[in-house]
């Protein structure tokens, strides 16, 4: 389905569709076999030149319910949203170039034993390249409250701050993810202003 209206220039919902699906499957094979999934497919730094394909699968794999469902909820809204603004290969480019450059951080600020499973890094690169480019969204706290999108990625950067001693959460996954949307917003809205000015 695509449809046109300030600005957002229409969508198709397929792209957003394989990936929940491709993180649903990865789902599933954890529940049933947890330490295998995450051994093959999560991102550990020192086994990384022996596995290279993890620093793009760890995208996919997530560790409990509660982590998949929050960030497959993200992936929906905001994912849908931003696809209609930049299109199909921006949106990928935004989506994987955030989820690489936060394992690359992770790669290189954490505990190289660690692993790291998860799609935060590709969505705060969403969050953060929507806050740039359409910082007063209003998006609904609780499903409840309207907030503006730029306050709702604050409060994300300040949460992640508070956990850069945490042992459990790869920030340096999330700040990877942000720095790289904060670029793409800037670049994707100067085109934008460009085209519409011209």
């Amino acid at each position: 389905m695509r449809v046109r209206y300030g600005g957002y220039q229409g969508f198709n919902m397929t792209p957003i569709w394989v990936l929940l699906a491709i993180n649903f499957l990865f789902y599933i094979a954890y529940l049933i076999q947890p330490n295998r999934i995450v051994d093959i497919f999560g991102f550990t730094p020192a086994q990384f030149l022996d596995e290279p394909w993890t620093i793009v699968t760890n995208m996919f794999v997530h560790a409990g319910l509660w982590h998949i469902l929050g960030n497959m909820i993200m992936l929906y809204f905001f994912g849908s949203y931003l696809l209609g603004l930049l299109g199909e290969v921006k949106f990928f480019i935004v989506y994987f170039g955030g989820g690489l450059l936060g394992n690359l951080l992770f790669f290189l600020l954490g505990n190289e034993y660690t692993t790291a499973v998860g799609a935060s890094g590709a969505l705060f690169a969403i969050m953060a390249t929507m806050a740039v480019m359409r910082p007063k969204l209003k998006v609904l706290i609780w499903f409840l409250v309207p907030v503006d999108l730029w306050i709702v990625a604050l409060f994300g950067a300040l949460i992640i701050a508070t956990q850069m001693t945490s042992n459990t959460v790869a920030w340096q996954a999330h700040i990877g993810g942000m720095v790289l949307g904060l670029v793409a917003g800037f670049y994707f809205r100067r085109q934008e202003r460009g085209r519409f000015w011209s």
